[in-house]
């Protein structure tokens, strides 16, 4: 079966120490969290854009969850990584429903799982290298919100300088 190539077209609508509420600015902390196929049932309650089963039962992708820490129930966002080895490559990455939009609860939980994923990065020895195919539209967006850099066509890399940065914004409290 023919793997499908997603293009990453999410807004990284602010690059906060954790997630922020939107209306009181309260800052919350956050942990991220495998999903498996054998609790994927959380996932499945949601109102998801992308069909997460299938990135669940894909096995050269791990799935991971943003939760607010002491409320794991409730999931932030989605990210999908896939171990190329020398890199981590990013396939999907989704807010929750109520993290999208005008009236959004939540800022930051897009650059949260990034910055994860750069952290992931460096624990498998990869010195934060993480890439994904963006939307033609949000090349400059990503340029500038995460210092990624385009390999080609739209293939964008985030490199070690640009995830140091990204990891220190999130993780060194």
């Amino acid at each position: 079966m023919k793997q499908k190539i997603h293009q990453i077209d999410i807004i990284i609508d602010k690059l906060t120490n954790s997630i922020e509420n939107i209306t009181t600015g309260d800052v919350f902390d956050t942990e991220v969290t495998q999903i498996h196929a054998s609790n994927n049932k959380e996932i499945l309650k949601k109102d998801w854009q992308f069909d997460w089963r299938h990135e669940i039962a894909t096995s050269n992708k791990k799935i991971y969850k943003l939760t607010i820490r002491n409320n794991p129930k409730v999931i932030q966002g989605l990210i999908s990584l896939e171990d190329k080895k020398d890199h981590l490559f990013m396939h999907l990455i989704e807010s929750a429903k109520f993290n999208k939009g005008k009236s959004k609860i939540y800022l930051g939980v897009p650059g949260n799982l990034v910055a994860f994923a750069c952290q992931h990065s460096f624990i498998k020895g990869y010195d934060g290298y993480v890439s994904f195919i963006s939307k033609s539209k949000l090349i400059e967006h990503y340029s500038e919100s995460l210092g990624a850099k385009v390999l080609h066509g739209n293939t964008m890399i985030i490199d070690t300088s640009a995830a140091l940065k990204l990891i220190q914004k999130y993780f060194n409290k």
